[in-house]
């Protein structure tokens, strides 16, 4: 239980911030199977898989949702004031990750080299989104009450229908999304200002809130079936988004919203926090096999 609402609280940091994302600590977590399988099942017929799909929602759920409202109202801040810091921690989190996911799935690596053509477009694809997020297409839209025209509510459905499919997949960041559509800054505003008990925003959030379930009910059901079927495909076409995510990450200060940073460089790099990212990567790990022997344990005495 408490593996699934600290996946949940770290998915949401994950997610709010331009970068990783949070599928990417669902599977470092050993959950993410577990995690589109539950999202899959929980409309499912069946009864018992949606009690399931259900509890384990539940749990993750609640974590996430203390992790994006401590997202909302400090990390954001932290993000944006010490971006170097915080896009070095990033590397050291996702150079770390990839041998862990490469040696956990090795099975879907071995034999299948012909599918290094999905580790290409993954990186293309991350590398694309990246470039495209310095030209925001939002302009001043705003999820306050009054502020929003018809086109600007339907604008911000499609865009969270879009960004929450790319929070599912590891590699690419859905905040990462949010910034080439130019709505980041009003979503986490929104966020920040509902917390405060400002309910001008209320609307917004909910509309924002509809496109993400359809979004994930669309994507969760393809993603499930390629994961099944094309298991060795999708995991190098993981690989590839997670590489691309390095360029993300060094160009991600360019994105900040209010006061925009030249990319990292190797003068702006902060070894310290590389070193943190990848410790913190290192002690998930372990967690992962702790839990795992706790729950194997428990089982060996029914």
């Amino acid at each position: 239980m408490i593996l699934r609402i600290l996946g949940g609280f770290l998915m949401a940091l994950a997610d709010s911030v331009p970068g990783v994302s949070g599928g990417t600590v669902a599977f470092l977590l050993g959950i993410y199977d577990e995690f589109i399988n539950s999202l899959n099942d929980i409309i499912s017929k069946d009864g018992e898989k949606r009690k399931k799909a259900l509890f384990f929602l539940i749990k993750l759920g609640s974590g996430w949702v203390v992790g994006m409202m401590a997202a909302a109202l400090v990390i954001k801040a932290v993000f944006e004031a010490h971006i170097y810091a915080i896009s070095s921690l990033f590397i050291g989190f996702v150079l770390m990750a990839i041998p862990l996911i490469l040696k956990e799935e090795k099975e879907s690596f071995k034999g299948h080299y012909g599918k290094i053509i999905y580790l290409l477009l993954g990186i293309l694809l991350v590398v694309a989104v990246t470039y495209f997020s310095k030209h925001s297409f939002g302009g001043n839209i705003s999820l306050q009450w009054g502020s929003m025209t018809p086109f600007a509510a339907a604008y911000i459905f499609v865009c969270a229908m879009c960004a929450i499919s790319a929070m599912v997949l590891p590699g690419i960041s859905g905040s990462t999304l949010l910034l080439v559509f130019g709505i980041y800054q009003a979503v986490m505003t929104a966020i920040s200002e509902f917390i405060k008990l400002d309910f001008s925003y209320f609307v917004g959030l909910c509309i924002f809130g509809f496109g993400v379930l359809t979004g994930i009910f669309t994507i969760v059901k393809v993603l499930r079936n390629a994961l099944q079927k094309h298991r060795p495909a999708v995991m190098y076409f993981i690989i590839g988004m997670m590489l691309g995510s390095f360029y993300a990450i060094i160009m991600g200060p360019e994105s900040l919203k209010d006061n925009p940073q030249p990319a990292m460089t190797l003068s702006t790099f902060q070894p310290l926090f590389f070193v943190i990212g990848g410790v913190v990567i290192f002690g998930l790990q372990v967690l992962k096999d702790m839990f795992a022997r706790c729950e194997y344990g428990d089982r060996d005495k029914l």
